[in-house]
């Protein structure tokens, strides 16, 4: 049985200009590119099942998150709750995650635009027509995809849950 070589989780983790190449060498391969962003603070079965969606769609998954800044501007100033290198360390450490790439923009357009994936993947609470990027990757000949969520899971009502008094 033949077995894929041991990537560490560290080299998933790069900056555009060593993305750029990565895609490229991908898609020289004949393989295809998917996108999805996000702040994925404080990882949870929601983000998990987006990533497992996600990877379906294509053959490389690259995973965009929110700078610590971003996220502030986003969420407000208690959040983030864990740090942008020890989230895109988290992530890379996943099996369906091929690339993490963190960008400090309001949205991930100049980086989708970048990378041309052929699909970008959202979580249930948005619209298709209304996803960032959504009519440039079409342009392309590209695809917009939902992955529906898992009802209950959000980082927002985890925060929430681990601040009510604990009950005896």
């Amino acid at each position: 049985m033949k077995t894929e070589p041991l990537i560490r989780p560290e080299s998933k983790i790069v900056p555009l200009a060593e993305l750029l190449d990565r895609v490229r060498e991908w898609r020289a391969e004949g393989l295809g590119v998917v996108l999805t962003n996000g702040c994925f603070d404080l990882l949870h079965l929601g983000h998990v099942t987006l990533l497992d969606g996600a990877r379906r769609e294509g053959d490389r998954l690259i995973v965009a998150i929110n700078s610590d800044a971003s996220v502030r501007r986003i969420k407000g100033p208690s959040r983030p709750i864990v740090p942008e290198d020890a989230r895109a360390r988290v992530l890379a450490g996943l099996a369906a995650v091929d690339a993490v790439v963190v960008f400090d923009e309001p949205t991930p357009l100049e980086l989708m635009i970048a990378l041309r994936p052929d699909v970008i993947v959202k979580g249930g609470e948005f619209v298709a027509d209304e996803i960032v990027g959504a009519p440039e990757v079409r342009s392309w000949g590209g695809r917009v995809k939902i992955v529906p969520f898992v009802e209950g899971f959000s980082t927002t009502k985890l925060v929430a849950r681990a601040a009510l008094p604990e009950r005896s």
